[in-house]
Parts: structure tokens; sequence; C-alpha cells
């Protein structure tokens, strides 16, 4: 995996840049002036990150990501996303009502969401799915291959396709990231 250079990062026209950046040179990055990024970030290949999103400190983006931040996408710290994780804060509206396409004038679709909210502490499993307008609470797992269309309880661990509680999560955490 190869990372850009400093330099490289800052031609891009993030919006905000942090120091101690990763990204590798095969990500991408759609309307970067409105993307933030903290400090101690890395976002591996093949990630794609398009729209208003904000990425705190120590993040870790696993390769394969899309984040589609049309309403809305924070990553607070000490989150990250496994491989192959898909966050929508937006949604067309598949009922025949509407067309579907971002090629189309706005007035024929029916875009819907909302901000999706990944809290501190938080990590997704692989190839998960967040759907828009909700937020994972911190200290929530969620658990490979599963379905998130509602908003999660800190410190638990959900799962499933749609995701469901599973138990609580051990806060041992808490104390770890103090000695930082």
């Amino acid at each position: 995996m190869a990372f850009l250079d400093r330099q490289s990062i800052n031609s891009i026209g993030f919006k905000s840049i942090g120091e101690n950046i990763l990204i590798s040179d095969k990500a991408a990055f759609y309307n970067p002036e409105l993307i933030s990024i903290g400090s101690n970030v890395r976002i591996d290949d093949f990630c794609l990150l398009s729209g208003t999103i904000s990425l705190g400190n120590y993040i870790h983006l696993s390769a394969y990501n899309a984040l589609y931040g049309k309403l809305g996408i924070t990553m607070e710290d000490f989150s990250g996303l496994s491989p192959r994780c898909t966050v929508f804060s937006a949604s067309d509206d598949f009922s025949g009502q509407s067309m579907i396409s971002p090629m189309v004038p706005s007035n024929l679709t029916n875009v819907s969401g909302g901000e999706v909210k990944i809290g501190r502490f938080s990590q997704v499993g692989a190839n998960c799915i967040i759907l828009p307008n909700l937020e994972l609470a911190e200290g929530t797992v969620i658990g490979a291959m599963s379905l998130v269309k509602e908003s999660t309880k800190a410190w638990s661990l959900y799962a499933g396709c749609p995701a469901k509680y599973i138990k609580p999560r051990n806060k041992n955490i808490l104390n770890l990231y103090k000695t930082i």
C-alpha cells in the first residue's frame, strides 16, 4: 500500500486536515472541500468519501469503504470501519413515485435521510451497511455483515440483518485511551 505524502494530501483541498495522516493513493474523494479529517487518521485502499464528512482523531477506514455524506456523516474519535462497509446519509425513494439517479433533475427525485453519527470508541465489522439518519452511540460495536437501520445504545454489541442488540460491551477502552 502506498500512502500520499503531505503535499499531495494538502493538494486534495480538504476543508481541514490534522497531523499524522495516512491516505492511500488509491482512495477517492468527491467534494473534498466538505471533508474534515482530524489527526492520526488512516484511510486505506479503495475507500470512497463523498459529501459532508467529519472524521475525528484516531480513526481507521479499512479498504473498500464507501461513505456517502450527502446529508452528513460524523465519525468521532477512536471509531473505525472494517473492510467493505458502506455508510449512507441519504436514500432514494424506491416506491416508483419518484425517479432514481443523481443524473435526473432533483425535482423528479425524492431523496430522504439524515446525518449518520458514529460515536467515540465505536467499531463497525466487515461488510456492514449503515442506513441514514441514525447514531451509533459511544462504544457501539456492529458485528460483521450487519444492516444497521436504527440508532444504538451506548457500550453495546449489535449484529444481524437487521442489526439487533446482542449484549453489553466492556468499557475498559476508557482506561486504555487515557494512556495515549
